[in-house]
């Protein structure tokens, strides 16, 4: 495990477990045989070794966590079949993800599951897979998709399950892996500065006190809402910003003026980033190698400023070194998690307002078992005392944002959801900006 994977373990905690997910929403118009379909991702397993792995920890001494072949493995235990609640529809899959990502994967097996989500519309089914953060971050996450969504018979199982190592291995390896963290020393130590730069001129002082930060329970809704994605690259071009600047643009105005109809007042909005380390990797090479950075975004101004705006905010913090941030955050952490005081300190941080994360997902069509993918959506959960969070992914010309919150402390979430699509029609038509004939938004 890297230390990045060990703060997603540490921060693991509450009621909402670090676990994420997608809908892939499915073309079965040719007829849908579930155990076929079953069958057709067990093929492709072989090729992501983590999905058939254990993570287990290892004697005092001998390092951090390891992951280990499942000797017990099958598919059944992760793969089921459930039926779309009426009146089906993307909102009858977006209910049975609200609740399937935050069922606790056991940590008796490996971490993850899937769904397939049958009735949903004539022809189109849903299937559903949720892991844990640890497992993958986000770019970790899309070599997966790209693995299900290969062609053939998939990578050979020869060798599996592997014998776990042994205790002296571990030693040594521990051994080996302490000698080469003393020779890092020099170089950790600069990335723990950067880290503490990084995080003082992003933050610039505590997040304003607002109702985006209760405590939450265990209750989840998603909305999403979607937009052509070239509309949304243009609007950036014009402004010499980027998709993600756009996005952020929105999302902070947007939570502006809920905040207004609520009658509070904030002139920012502190929102933590997602930065990855590594522009692509592979199904074989997963885990987290991302960091995040909290970021104060102006949530006033017109909307073509705030857009500039940001965009000069994000530019600065990309040209920090990517996930040098978890340097700090990771220990914190995860001291924070051995004295019992994690779940004090996420129930009543006053860090950040909000999460949002942004991945790019392939620009053309891939299939599941033969199944075309017809629409793709992120999912997350909400954590801690931030009561609502953002999920965008991009596919096939189309970005879609999943708005994520726990409707006890975020009762108005259709209306944040309206605004949102308002804010991103308004920078679509600001001075500056192509014009634009989208009609309504979707939903």
């Amino acid at each position: 495990m890297s230390t990045d994977d060990l703060m997603s373990l540490a921060s693991d905690h509450g009621t909402s477990p670090m676990q994420v997910g997608v809908v892939l929403l499915l073309d079965t118009s040719a007829g849908l045989d579930p155990t076929l379909l079953v069958a057709a991702i067990g093929r492709r397993l072989p090729g992501i070794p983590r999905l058939r792995q254990l993570l287990v920890k290892v004697p005092i001494g001998c390092g951090r966590p390891i992951w280990v072949d499942s000797a017990n493995f099958t598919i059944t235990d992760h793969v089921s079949v459930v039926a779309c609640p009426g009146p089906g529809g993307m909102d009858g899959v977006l209910s049975v993800a609200a609740g399937l990502v935050r069922v606790r994967l056991p940590r008796g097996r490996p971490l993850w599951s899937a769904s397939i989500v049958t009735g949903v519309d004539e022809g189109t089914s849903a299937l559903v897979v949720v892991f844990h953060h640890v497992l993958a971050d986000g770019v970790a996450g899309l070599a997966i998709l790209g693995e299900l969504a290969g062609e053939g018979a998939g990578s050979s199982d020869a060798g599996f399950p592997r014998p776990a190592p042994t205790r002296t291995q571990l030693a040594r390896d521990a051994a080996t892996r302490g000698l080469g963290t003393a020779r890092n020393l020099p170089r950790t130590i600069a990335r723990v500065g950067q880290a503490l730069r990084q995080l003082r001129s992003s933050i610039g002082g505590q997040a304003s006190r607002t109702s985006l930060n209760r405590p939450t329970g265990t209750r989840q809704r998603f909305k999403i809402l979607s937009r052509d994605l070239s509309v949304i690259r243009e609007v950036a071009h014009s402004h010499n910003a980027t998709v993600n600047d756009v996005v952020l643009t929105a999302i902070t105005g947007s939570l502006h003026h809920l905040l207004a109809e609520r009658s509070e007042k904030t002139d920012d909005i502190i929102a933590s980033i997602p930065f990855s380390s590594r522009d692509r990797t592979t199904a074989r090479l997963l885990g987290n190698r991302s960091g995040a950075i909290p970021l104060r975004l102006p949530a006033t101004e017109e909307p073509g400023e705030r857009l500039r705006a940001i965009a000069g905010i994000t530019k600065a913090a990309r040209a920090s070194p990517p996930g040098s941030s978890t340097a700090v955050l990771g220990p914190l952490f995860r001291l924070l998690a051995t004295i019992g005081l994690l779940q004090r300190f996420v129930d009543h941080q006053r860090v950040i307002h909000t999460f949002v994360t942004n991945l790019i997902g392939p620009q053309s069509m891939v299939t599941i078992g033969g199944f075309p993918v017809v629409d793709i959506v992120p999912l997350t959960v909400v954590i801690g005392n931030v009561t609502v969070s953002f999920a965008v992914f991009s596919y096939r010309g189309k970005l879609t944002i999943t708005l994520v919150a726990d409707p006890d402390t975020c009762p108005d979430l259709d209306r944040l959801h309206l605004l949102l699509a308002l804010e991103l029609d308004q920078l679509s038509s600001s001075p500056g900006s192509p014009g634009v004939g989208e009609g309504p938004f979707v939903s």
